[in-house]
């Protein structure tokens, strides 16, 4: 069961970065706002300082899959933008996936931690 969409528009990245609420470590920066919906909805941004269009789209991809696995665990009605740092670009997948969940639990928006 799917429980979360993307955000896919500029307009929707800028309000999340505008009036949302962000926390930072070393791969990751989080942003997150109330949508006042029963839905999550999710943006990924990987500026080309990472690298080349093959390392963003891995980079993109080991997030979103390290959210999906974890999905069930988040609170549900926010809008998310997770937002990666230079560092990530050639991390494995088990160190995204911890920097996902740790700051997941600084905006306390996990309903349990693991």
């Amino acid at each position: 069961m799917k429980f979360s969409e993307s955000l896919k528009k500029n307009r929707q990245f800028q309000f999340v970065y505008k009036n949302g609420k962000s926390y930072a470590n070393r791969y990751l920066v989080m942003y997150v706002k109330e949508n006042g919906l029963g839905i999550n909805r999710i943006g990924i941004s990987v500026s080309k300082k990472v690298g080349n269009s093959v390392v963003r789209h891995r980079v993109t991809r080991l997030i979103r899959e390290s959210y999906r696995l974890h999905e069930n665990i988040f609170n549900s009605g926010l809008d998310m933008v997770i937002v990666a740092r230079t560092s990530t670009a050639f991390v494995s997948f088990y160190e995204i996936e911890k920097s996902l969940l740790h700051l997941s639990k600084l905006h306390e928006v996990v309903k349990i931690y693991l």
